[in-house]
C-alpha cells in the first residue's frame, strides 16, 4: 500500500512556494515522499525561495514566476522539463487575500486578486497540463479555501468570490483533461496559523480563537502536519479514480 504514495522518480512544481506559506510545507511534502521538486514565486522573493529550496533536498530547484503572465508561466514550465527532464506534479499555491470591507475595495483592487487567483490558476493548468496531457500522465492540484462555498466574519468579497471560481476552474480542466490522464483537484484548507498569510491574525486573539472552536476539532490547521497527508494523496498513484473533487482539510468547519 505504500507505493501508492511513493513519487520517487516524479518532478513536482510547487508555485507559491515561498518559505512561511503553506506552499512552502507543501514542497517539503512532496520531497520527503520521493519527489524531485521545482519551487517556484515571485520576483523579489529569491531569499525565501531560497530557504524552500534548501529544505526539499539537493536535487530541488528554485524559479522566478507571475502567474498573471503567460509568458512567465510558459518560461517556468520550459525551466523546470530543462532542469529536470519532466515534470509529473503541479500545485498551484499562488494567492493573494485583501481583507478590506466592499466600499473600500475598487474595481482595481478587485480585479487584481481575480487575475492572480483565478487567472492564474487557469494559466498554470493550460500551461503545465497540455505537457502533463502529452506526457499522458500528470497530477494538478490547486489550493481553494473552505471560503469556496461560503463566507467568513472577516470582510475580503474579493478573495471569496475568487477561490469559489477556482472550484470550477478545477472542475473544467478535470473534464478536459481526465481523458489524458491527467487529475486536476483541488485542496481546501481552513485557518492555518502562522503562516505569512494568516500572521496579521494574531493581533486578534478573540478571532483567531473564534476560527479554532468554528472546527469539529477544536483547533486551527497546523502548517507543519495537517496538510502533508492530503497533498500526496492528491499528488500520487494512490488518488487514480479522483479528479475534479475539492478536498476540505478545515477540522470538519465545512461539515457543520
Amino acid at each position: 500500500m505504500t507505493d501508492l504514495f511513493d513519487l520517487t522518480g516524479r518532478v513536482a512544481v510547487v508555485i507559491g512556494a515561498a518559505a512561511g506559506g503553506l506552499g512552502e510545507r507543501m514542497a517539503r511534502a512532496l520531497a520527503d515522499h520521493g519527489a524531485t521538486v521545482a519551487v517556484a514565486d515571485l520576483e523579489g522573493q529569491e531569499d525565501k525561495l531560497a530557504e524552500t529550496r534548501a529544505l526539499c533536498g539537493d536535487t530541488a530547484t528554485a524559479h522566478a514566476v507571475d502567474v498573471t503572465s503567460e509568458d512567465s508561466v510558459r518560461a517556468l514550465a520550459d525551466a523546470v522539463v530543462a532542469a529536470h527532464g519532466r515534470v509529473d506534479i503541479v500545485v498551484n499555491a499562488a494567492g493573494v487575500m485583501l481583507r478590506r470591507e466592499v466600499g473600500d475595495t475598487s474595481l482595481e483592487d478587485f480585479e487584481r486578486v481575480m487575475r492572480v487567483n483565478v487567472s492564474g490558476c487557469w494559466l498554470v493548468g493550460r500551461e503545465f497540463g497540455l505537457r502533463l496531457a502529452a506526457a499522458g500522465w500528470g497530477r494538478i492540484v490547486n489550493v481553494t479555501t473552505v471560503y469556496a462555498e461560503r463566507v467568513g466574519p472577516v470582510p475580503e468579497s474579493a478573495y471569496y468570490a475568487s477561490k469559489a471560481a477556482v472550484v470550477n476552474v478545477t472542475r473544467s480542466l478535470a473534464s478536459e483533461l481526465g481523458h489524458s490522464g491527467v487529475t486536476v483537484n483541488a485542496i481546501a484548507p481552513a485557518v492555518f496559523y502562522p503562516t505569512a498569510m494568516t500572521a496579521p491574525l494574531g493581533n486578534d486573539p478573540e478571532r483567531l480563537e473564534w476560527f479554532a472552536q468554528r472546527t469539529m476539532l477544536g483547533r486551527l490547521g497546523d502548517p507543519a502536519t495537517d496538510l502533508a497527508g492530503p497533498l500526496v494523496l492528491l499528488a500520487s498513484p494512490g488518488s487514480a479514480y479522483m479528479t475534479g473533487q475539492v478536498v476540505y482539510v478545515d477540522g470538519g468547519w465545512s461539515a457543520w
